[in-house]
């Protein structure tokens, strides 16, 4: 693996002790940069916590917050707009699915989805803007989804707004030393598909053993990517300064015909992934 794609000291990262976040952790410890792990479970992170200061010699600080909760929240927020050992790298990983379709679905649930997808990558941008703007440096990276690039329900809304949002403020704050780049992967190997939540208020502990969804048999296995590689795409694509990184050519491929797909087409071609 090439090293080093150093972009800052520091990192916060939501939604970091399992799948995509647990590999931005351990590739941004392996080149030396100081870490601040969010997640629910403080068993899970402080664990974890210590798997990377042994194998990195790293300092690891565990943030334990239900980021589905005000007070979750607003930890993570506070945390992120510190300015003792300040945040210069935010990556914006957590996230959920919802497995029932928008029409089953309570709409409490859905505007928790919304909750955790938007507003949550919202506040914490802001919150680190407030310092990397005047510090003239920073790197932000935002979790999207190739499902932004499809009509398929709230989850694609809110990763298409996460899609939009990023590319806008690379433009306008790339020129004042912050980066901002979506990451935008298809299906990858990781808990998240066989955690979905039927429900968000009993969306499944981070903890809860791996279910193999049904839905995955389904899907060919030169579809599915490994999140050592799309991080490692991810962090080239951000030095570069990049707006949005799309992971492999096959999904380069597969966003641009679903640009030129019919909506009606589109959207029966992705229920396979719900």
């Amino acid at each position: 693996m090439p090293r080093s794609r150093v972009i800052g000291t520091r990192a916060l990262i939501t939604g970091a002790s399992s799948g995509i976040g647990a590999e931005f952790a351990r590739q941004l410890a392996a080149d030396g940069l100081a870490l601040v792990l969010v997640a629910r479970n403080a068993e899970r992170l402080e664990a974890f916590a210590e798997e990377l200061r042994a194998a990195h010699d790293v300092e690891v600080e565990v943030l334990p917050a239900d980021l589905l909760t005000k007070a979750g929240v607003k930890a993570a927020e506070a945390r992120v707009g510190a300015s003792v050992n300040r945040i210069d790298v935010l990556v914006n990983n957590a996230g959920f699915g919802l497995a029932k379709p928008f029409d089953e679905n309570r709409v409490d649930a859905e505007l928790e989805l919304l909750s955790m997808l938007v507003e949550l990558p919202l506040r914490l941008t802001h919150a680190a803007l407030a310092h990397m703007l005047p510090a003239g440096s920073g790197t932000i990276i935002n979790i999207a989804s190739v499902a932004g690039f499809t009509p398929r329900g709230t989850y694609s809304a809110a990763k298409a707004w996460l899609l939009s949002f990023s590319r806008w403020a690379n433009v306008v704050y790339k020129r004042r030393g912050v980066r901002v780049t979506a990451v935008a992967p298809g299906f990858v190997r990781t808990e998240f598909h066989s955690r979905l939540a039927t429900d968000a208020h009993t969306a499944p502990a981070a903890n809860e053993p791996r279910r193999p969804a049904a839905f995955e048999h389904a899907i060919p296995d030169f579809m599915w990517l490994a999140a050592l590689d799309v991080v490692r795409a991810a962090l080239i694509d951000t030095l570069r300064g990049r707006a949005v990184s799309i992971p492999s050519l096959r999904y380069k491929v597969i966003v641009a015909l679903a640009k030129l797909t019919p909506d009606v087409i589109a959207e029966r071609v992705s229920r396979v992934g719900r």
